[in-house]
Parts: C-alpha cells; sequence; structure tokens
C-alpha cells in the first residue's frame, strides 16, 4: 500500500537490517549447508540411522516458513540414513485451526501432499495425547502421541523475534506446536505475559520461554532445521542441528540485524510484514507491539494489516466486544490463576495493553462495525488513516516513526548508548 507523507513532516523509519543483508549462496543452498554443518548433533542423515518411526514437526499456515525448500532436504537427509523410515510429517497448529489442503500443497507442494503421511495436530484430541511430565511452571506437560512415541523427533521452522516468548522457532515446535490445549493455555497465563521478561527478544528470565525448552527436551526433539527469511520469505540464513545450541546461533544472528532504537513519536505507523502473518486481527496484535514501544503514552498506532481471515480467535473477538473498558478486561484477566486461563486470553491481555498506552487505527478488509467492536479505529488507506490521525491529534505537527515491518524487529525505546 502506498504511504504518501508529507514534504514538511520529520519521521523516521526503522527497518530490520535484514532488508539489506545479502547472503553468499541462494536459499536452498543455505539451508543444505547448514543441515551438511549441524550445531551440538550429529548430521540427520547419522541421527535417522536405525530409527523407524520418524516424525517431523512442521509450521502450519500461519508461519510463512519456506517449506517447500526445507522439508524435501529433511526427507532426503533421513531416508539417506534409513531408507525404510515410517515418516510422519505433524503440523503444528498449537491452538490454531487446522490447515486445509489446499494450503498444505501451498506449504510443501502437490508431491509432498500427496506422497507423503502428514497428520494435523488437534490439541483437543485427547486420545491421541501423551503426559510427559509437569514443566517448570506447574503446569502438565501433554503433548501429540504421535511425537512422544517416535524413535527421533526433528523439526522445521523459522526464527523471528516473538512478542512473548522472546523468538520463534527452535523449542516452539512442541509447545505450543504440538502440546494439548491444557498445557498451552497454563504457559500462556496472566502472569507469565505480564513479566517484563516476557517480551520481544528476551529469554533470560523468560518464564514462557522456560517452558517451551523444558517440553522439547522432554519430548526429545533431537534435530531442529530453522531458517530466518526476508520480505519475500527466502531464507537468508539457517541453521541446524541442537534444539537449543542450534537455535541460539539464530538468535544471536536476529540481534545482529534486527534491533532498533526508536525515539518514542505521537505517532507510530507499521503492519504485520504481509501474508500470511496479517490473516487476522489476533495474529496483527504481534507488529502492533512493535509500536507500543515506539510510541508515547496517549500516542496514535496506525496499523496495516489485510485481515483476510476475520478476527482470528472467538473468545479474543468476544473479550472485547463484550466490555468497552480496557482496563477492566485487564484486571479480570490478571486475576484468572494459571489454571484458569481462557482461550485467546494471552492475546487478549496483550492487545489491552497496547490499547491502554495509545488509540490504534486500523486500515483492512475487515467490517469497519467488527473493527469498531474491537476497539479500534477503522480505515481503508494510509491517507484515510493519515486524516484520521491529524484530526485526533488536533493539528499536523506530530513526531512520526514509521515499522515497515513490525513483526521482523526488535525495538528498543530510546537512543542507543
Amino acid at each position: 500500500m502506498p504511504l504518501n507523507i508529507p514534504d514538511d513532516m520529520n519521521y523516521s523509519v526503522y527497518n530490520s537490517g535484514l532488508s539489506e543483508y545479502r547472503q553468499p549462496e541462494n536459499g536452498a543452498e543455505t539451508v543444505r549447508l547448514a543441515m551438511e554443518h549441524p550445531i551440538g548433533t550429529r548430521p540427520l542423515h547419522e541421527l535417522a540411522a536405525g530409527k523407524n518411526k520418524v516424525v517431523i514437526i512442521a509450521s502450519d499456515h500461519t508461519r510463512p516458513v519456506p517449506s517447500r525448500m526445507i522439508m524435501p532436504l529433511m526427507l532426503q537427509e533421513i531416508r539417506a540414513g534409513n531408507p525404510d523410515a515410517d515418516i510422519t510429517i505433524l503440523i503444528a497448529t498449537g491452538l490454531h485451526r487446522s490447515t486445509s489442503r489446499k494450503e498444505l500443497v501451498n506449504k510443501f507442494g502437490k508431491e509432498i501432499v500427496d506422497n507423503e503421511r502428514i497428520v494435523i495436530h488437534d490439541c483437543d484430541d485427547s486420545e491421541n495425547m501423551t503426559f510427559l511430565g509437569t514443566l517448570p511452571s506447574g503446569g502438565r506437560l501433554v503433548i501429540n502421541r504421535l511425537a512422544a512415541e517416535a524413535d527421533l523427533l526433528v523439526s522445521e521452522g523459522f526464527i523471528e523475534p516473538h512478542f512473548f516468548a522472546g523468538f520463534s522457532g527452535g523449542r516452539k515446535s512442541v509447545l505450543p506446536g504440538i502440546a494439548s490445549r491444557e498445557t498451552v493455555m497454563y504457559n500462556h497465563n496472566s502472569s507469565f505475559i505480564a513479566s517484563k521478561d516476557a517480551r520481544t527478544g528476551v529469554l533470560e528470565n523468560n518464564p514462557i520461554h522456560a517452558d517451551m525448552l523444558f517440553a522439547a527436551r522432554a519430548a526429545r526433539l533431537a534435530f531442529i532445521v530453522n531458517v530466518v527469511i526476508d520480505a519475500h520469505h527466502d531464507p537468508i540464513f539457517a541453521v541446524a542441528g541442537d534444539c537449543e545450541l542450534a537455535h541460539k546461533a539464530g538468535r544471536e544472528f536476529l540481534l545482529n540485524h534486527c534491533c532498533v532504537y526508536a525515539e518514542p513519536a505521537d505517532v507510530v505507523i507499521t503492519t504485520n510484514g504481509g501474508y500470511p502473518m496479517d490473516q487476522n486481527i489476533y495474529q496483527s496484535v504481534k507488529g502492533m507491539t512493535a509500536a507500543e514501544a515506539a510510541i508515547k503514552d496517549g500516542g496514535i498506532i496506525i496499523m496495516a494489516s489485510e485481515c483476510s481471515d476475520g478476527h482470528g480467535g472467538k473468545s479474543f473477538y468476544e473479550t472485547f466486544k463484550a466490555e468497552d473498558d480496557n482496563g477492566i478486561i485487564m484486571e479480570k484477566i490478571l486475576s484468572r490463576s494459571p489454571a484458569d486461563t481462557i482461550p485467546d486470553q494471552w492475546q487478549s491481555q496483550i492487545f489491552a495493553r497496547v490499547l491502554m498506552k495509545a488509540r490504534i487505527i486500523f486500515i483492512s478488509s475487515y467490517p469497519d462495525e467488527l473493527v469498531r467492536e474491537m476497539h479500534m479505529i477503522p480505515a481503508r488507506s494510509f491517507e484515510e488513516a493519515f486524516d484520521i490521525a491529524i484530526k485526533m491529534h488536533g493539528h499536523e505537527n506530530f513526531s512520526l516513526n514509521i515499522i515497515p515491518d513490525g513483526v521482523s524487529v526488535i525495538v528498543n525505546p530510546g537512543r542507543r548508548v
């Protein structure tokens, strides 16, 4: 979407350094080289030797993982170690809706969908779950039985800044990826979400991450292939190997390229990075948190997100439709114990936190009335949103920060020292 800034307006643009990074190899070669030089483990073909039941955890339709590129290489490596391996691709939907066949074909290509065994995780299918112990938080760790009973459990995915787990990828394939609803809900409890350490780019003392890493180890996640992608969703960096050590190498790459230092402004413009991350309002909260870190108290956030899939969470939507006061919503959420966590509560909590700090003008294809029910102001273009922001602010003389892709940066308030 075009964004035309008045000539006399001062503004700052904050882009991830990934937009300027140029890898020496193409995407497929980047992944292949990472798999040939795993971190903290033997190569995948060696791990697969003698292992009959192999499960590959794969991301679902909400994640822009270049699985068409990664999955064939993983299948090839596994079969090089054991040509007769019984391989299952397990789609890590977490608490998301089921992935459609069309989405699977778009993700993997028709050949893999037609010829490989693919199972879509269902967090409510208790008959196909296994209890693995107690999480550091005290919650019960219950995961998909296929993964728990695998002789070899591996995963693919991508690493990006994450608004409460610190970073995506790695251990997240297990929790929340293939965990039960009970386990995910406990891990996403209000006190953990409220922690100052449950923030973008933070893992140290992050209670959500601690549970996730424990879950990956308990599930015996033996090998990961994770990529960092550019704006076109092409791999520009890849890691493979141990779910903690390889993931750490990917995180360090991101920290070197994705941190920006922004002086808080009156108005912040951002997006959720385009499809597939902008399919609904639920996912769009992630991009909003980048703006939250770059906005003054009482400021205005202009958020652009297509939302072709609607609000993205029934409970999430109903929470805001039923109550006009964001402060009351927050009080109710914070009063719930971990065991009483309700669906979508974590997203509602973070969304309410953003709404309590700033007003949000929401550019989408979502019906205006439904946007208002979500406590936001609807718009259809940046031009319309700009006009609304000027009227809300009272004049055109306001400071402006622009974050073209809110899910690709780690925003630190203030200047680098």
